[in-house]
């Protein structure tokens, strides 16, 4: 999964891919300004999208400087097979989203031979 990790060149939001023991990986992006309103985490066709989109600021603010990234954003991750998402949640400007290996099922079953 990691080396297949992230489509596209764009570097906004930055991320980091752990990988926790056994079976399980977390992918951690920094969302800072982001409310959980204003995320969405989906997957599409074996593909782990994140999207941002700050509400509309306010018109009643006057800014000096404006240097904190204000922008909409969609992430995406190739997920490898047997890979699932389990959850996500945001702290501290990070939003964190753990992904887990699931073994297959290994189904025994029995044929029946027949006579012609």
């Amino acid at each position: 999964m990691a080396e297949r990790a992230a489509k596209g060149s764009e570097g906004y939001p930055p991320y980091n891919i752990e990988h926790l023991a056994p079976d399980g990986f977390r992918i951690t992006l920094a969302v800072a300004g982001f409310g959980e309103d204003e995320l969405a985490v989906t997957t599409e066709d074996r593909q782990l999208v994140i999207r941002g989109r700050l509400a509309e600021p306010s018109e009643d603010r006057v800014y000096l400087h404006r240097g904190i990234a204000a922008r909409a954003f969609q992430r995406s991750f190739v997920l490898a097979d047997g890979v699932e998402v389990v959850s996500a949640q945001i702290e501290n400007g990070l939003l964190h989203v753990d992904l887990k290996r699931v073994k297959p099922q290994q189904l025994v079953q029995t044929i029946p031979i027949s006579r012609k």
